[in-house]
């Protein structure tokens, strides 16, 4: 019978490693399920000439799955808390960017992605959320024990992902650059503006998760998943291929997962 005393010290211990992995609980499982509906959703996308509701798709069953791996670790208060700063900040630049060219450079979208707030399609603001929190996880299981290097290595992480985003949503013709740059057409001036938001975006969440060092082996998967799915998407799916992009994103995003991946194999 459960005489209602706490469970021995080597038996709490394992349920809380259980917990920090993302599972094996309800939330957990929902967050598996919903990973493979992106995987679905993306190889789908990627046999279409112009898959832009399912580019949609993939986003939103992303920030399901990040929002139920975080809830999993953090509690759900505190998951739909990080999500929803992370949105509103990334959702904030975007609304300053489109409007005075800072920080990112002079860009604007065009009307194919709805619903638009401000001019910023919402989609774009969920993306800052999802991914947020699989980056900063991802940090977080590379260098658990330093906040600094966390929060450096999130908004790192967060950037390589632009490194495959913004050559993918211009070939669909989402947003355009006033002044074209040198990585297909994205002026270095971008990727400067977005490690300034993601390293604002690590801090909120940092301050938000109720332990910032909690591994979360499905957030860690799902950033994983997207690199592996972007290179393999320009390596040898889009018409035509982009090789350079498949490389260069797929190096970064790659070094952040291996580094997450081998850090929670030793442990």
């Amino acid at each position: 019978m459960n005489s209602g005393r706490p469970a021995p010290g080597p038996v709490r211990d394992a349920v809380q490693r259980r917990s920090s992995a993302g599972g094996p609980g309800a939330l957990g499982v929902l967050g598996v399920v919903l990973l493979l509906g992106v995987i679905v959703a993306q190889v789908a996308s990627g046999t279409q000439p112009r898959p832009i509701p399912l580019t949609s798709v993939v986003v939103l069953l992303l920030v399901a799955s990040a929002l139920a791996f975080a809830a999993a670790v953090h509690t759900f208060p505190r998951a739909v808390t990080a999500l929803t700063v992370a949105m509103v900040a990334g959702y904030t630049a975007e609304w300053v960017g489109t409007r005075t060219g800072l920080p990112f450079g002079d860009y604007g979208y065009t009307g194919l992605l709805r619903p638009q707030l401000g001019g910023v399609p919402v989609i774009v603001a969920l993306a800052w959320g999802g991914m947020g929190l699989a980056a900063h996880a991802t940090a977080a299981a590379a260098a658990p024990g330093s906040r600094v290097a966390r929060i450096v290595l999130g908004a790192l992480a967060l950037t390589a992902w632009d490194l495959f985003l913004d050559p993918q949503m211009i070939r669909l013709g989402l947003w355009t650059w006033h002044d074209p740059g040198l990585y297909r057409g994205v002026p270095i001036s971008n990727f400067a503006g977005w490690l300034v938001v993601s390293l604002l975006v690590m801090i909120l969440i940092e301050a938000i998760v109720a332990d910032p060092g909690a591994r979360s082996a499905g957030l860690v998967a799902i950033y994983t998943v997207m690199a592996f799915m972007e290179t393999l998407g320009f390596a040898v799916v889009f018409d035509p291929p982009d090789p350079v992009v498949a490389a260069v994103g797929g190096v970064c995003m790659g070094l952040f997962a291996v580094l997450a991946w081998r850090r929670m194999w030793r442990r």
